[in-house]
């Protein structure tokens, strides 16, 4: 076992850089349970920018986490657009109405800007507080959607698939739009202090849209927006599988993938073949029915899988973990992590 003392960054950077740090990183994508944490509606707690760093700090700390998340929620990018948000008591917030009702209605869109939208700048306010506490110690992660699968959200899934299979031209028109956002939104976290951006593409997944539509579209989108990007990014499918795709992640640049449940993560492994780090894999929707036990189970079999010789970030398979997680299965994650997760794997037979 190594006597270094990492910090988390180290932790996250010599893993990334596909060797062992002192123990495989820990990544628990929390954005809803500060709110419980500090005692307040979910609606409360995204209100004001000093409630989710508090929140985030204090899940770090409870839960020994190796990043702080400073999303919000997913819709959080379609109010800059001036759309509709609908907010739960027990879930995350959801989209409303789409606000592109006609395809039409692409050739009048212009991009928001971030320095107009009150939401975002919130987000940014946190990443500033936040980078003030842990700035060079702890990974702060930054989120955008990716320009092709916010569509989306912006005008629905039915909508959207007749623009891209129908409508090239209004296609290509939309996504130049929504890169342009997507670059503004990404470039103003990593200023703020973001280490990193998480640049969510689940329509990147076969699961979703087949790989040939996707290498003629999305695929050509991410290559042209990643390397724009000013800090490094992780491709997050949120649960879709990624084999079938994976060669062409390690073209757009992306450094990190996030994996799903529904594929094997010693058969992920081998096909990255140390070209991205993987993010992956415990199955939100499972841990919400865990019981004592089970997130030892899981995080044995994550690590016997994915960890050695480093290139592996332990993490749920979705981007986000569900609001209905008990805090009892988050510290047995924690825990196994710390146990089970210390290198040289030495238990591993």
């Amino acid at each position: 076992m190594t006597n270094k003392q990492y910090t988390s960054l180290e932790r996250t950077l010599t893993a990334i850089g596909q060797q062992e740090p002192d123990r495989v990183p820990l990544f628990l994508l929390l954005t809803m349970h500060g709110a419980r944490e500090l005692g307040m509606s979910i609606g409360e707690y995204f209100s004001n920018p000093m409630n989710v760093a508090t929140g985030q700090l204090r899940m770090r700390t409870k839960y020994k986490n190796d990043c702080i998340y400073s999303l919000y929620y997913a819709p959080i990018e379609i109010e800059a657009w001036g759309g509709e948000v609908i907010f739960y008591d027990d879930g995350p917030p959801n989209s409303g109405e789409p606000f592109i009702k006609s395809v039409e209605q692409i050739n009048r869109l212009e991009a928001p800007r971030v320095s107009d939208s009150p939401q975002l700048l919130k987000v940014l306010e946190t990443i500033k507080m936040i980078y003030q506490q842990v700035g060079g110690e702890v990974p702060i992660i930054g989120v955008v959607m990716s320009p092709f699968s916010l569509p989306v959200m912006q005008m629905g899934f039915e909508k959207y698939l007749e623009v891209l299979y129908y409508h090239p031209e209004l296609f290509n028109k939309l996504m130049l739009i929504n890169e342009s956002f997507c670059l503004d939104w990404a470039n103003a976290q990593i200023e703020a202090g973001a280490t990193a951006i998480c640049y969510f593409d689940p329509l990147a997944s076969p699961t979703i849209i087949e790989r040939n539509t996707y290498l003629k579209t999305g695929f050509q989108v991410a290559k042209r927006v990643i390397p724009a990007i000013k800090g490094p990014t992780a491709t997050h499918m949120a649960s879709g599988i990624v084999i079938p795709v994976l060669d062409e992640l390690v073209e757009t640049g992306t450094l990190i993938a996030g994996v799903s449940a529904n594929e094997h993560l010693s058969d992920i492994k081998t096909a990255a073949n140390k070209r991205l780090t993987l993010l992956g894999n415990m199955n939100g929707l499972e841990m919400i029915n865990w019981k004592p036990g089970d997130a030892t189970k899981c995080i044995k079999d994550i690590i016997r899988n994915g960890a050695r010789g480093g290139g592996l970030i332990i993490s749920d398979n979705h981007g986000e973990i569900p609001w209905h997680v008990s805090e009892e299965t988050l510290l047995e994650i924690s825990a196994a992590v710390a146990e089970w997760g210390r290198y040289p794997l030495d238990w591993i037979g």
